[in-house]
């Protein structure tokens, strides 16, 4: 592919669109952040209330005060307030946790952990996620074109091995690396950090692992943050890389038919026969 559709294709389609993407999440973040912080801090102080009052007469515990403060603990849980937590902890609605709830929106991964509570924030993310939704689909389909686009033009991958090891990078990168940084920061083994990695770029998004959640860690304050970029970067990877599977196992089969022919006849030699044709990258 010339170099100048290469350019056109980034420079007059990919880079508006992710301006224009990026500017909505900082949108979403920041009225998601003043519409349910406040909410969040409220909610916060009548749980360490509620907790304190619980605790002073712990010694005349009844089946009543336990059940209520049971009660108490689930409310707090569904408005996004840690149990285990206090009053120092961070907010689940500060910029960086509002940036990568609203990616969490618009990518409908929905891990279920923290949602609005407010009228106005529910209000406001129905129609945020009917505008956002689109936008990420036609986002993430024009950048897996601008990286397909880059890859054609990467030809004779077998003459020239190190361009052929790009997408090999990229994919460690994407689905190795990550979980490798997940589990240094939340804790986790390499195999739950991969677990969260694929739940998260399958968009299954369980909620049982979450990054950026547990109150007995200081993140820093991008953190969630940089783990919204890997997101939309690891959508937009495995959009391109994923339609390869089925080209992959059905070359793997036909050389498997291949060799098992060869076996049954008895004839080791292979001059004569076709040289396996490569996947093709483009359509």
């Amino acid at each position: 592919m010339p170099r100048t559709r290469l350019c056109s294709c980034w420079g007059g389609q990919v880079l508006p669109l992710l301006l224009a993407y990026v500017c909505y999440l900082l949108l979403g973040a920041t009225i998601f952040q003043l519409l349910e912080k406040q909410a969040e801090a409220q909610s916060r102080d009548q749980f360490q209330f509620e907790k304190l009052r619980f605790l002073e007469n712990y010694t005349c515990l009844d089946q009543q005060a336990v059940e209520q403060f049971v009660q108490v603990i689930m409310e707090a849980w569904v408005k996004g307030v840690n149990p285990k937590g206090n009053s120092t902890n961070p907010s689940n609605w500060d910029f960086g946790s509002s940036f990568f709830f609203a990616g969490t929106v618009v990518t409908t991964i929905g891990y279920g952990n923290l949602a609005p509570s407010t009228e106005a924030g529910q209000v406001f993310c129905v129609f945020y996620a009917l505008v956002g939704i689109p936008l990420n689909v036609l986002f993430l389909n024009h950048l897996g074109t601008g990286l397909h686009a880059h890859l054609t033009t990467l030809e004779r991958w077998e003459d020239q091995p190190r361009r052929s090891q790009v997408c090999r990078a990229w994919t460690l990168l994407v689905l190795i690396f990550p979980p490798m940084v997940f589990s240094h920061v939340e804790g986790w083994s390499f195999s739950e950090g991969f677990y969260f990695a694929f739940i998260t770029l399958s968009t299954i998004g369980f909620g049982d692992y979450v990054v950026g959640t547990d109150p007995s860690k200081h993140y820093i304050s991008v953190y969630r943050s940089l783990a919204a970029i890997w997101i939309l970067l690891g959508l937009a990877w495995l959009a391109l890389v994923l339609p390869l599977g089925p080209l992959l196992l059905h070359r793997c089969s036909q050389l498997w038919l291949l060799s098992r022919g060869l076996k049954e006849r008895g004839a080791p030699e292979t001059n004569g026969l076709p040289r396996p044709q490569k996947i093709p990258i483009s359509a």
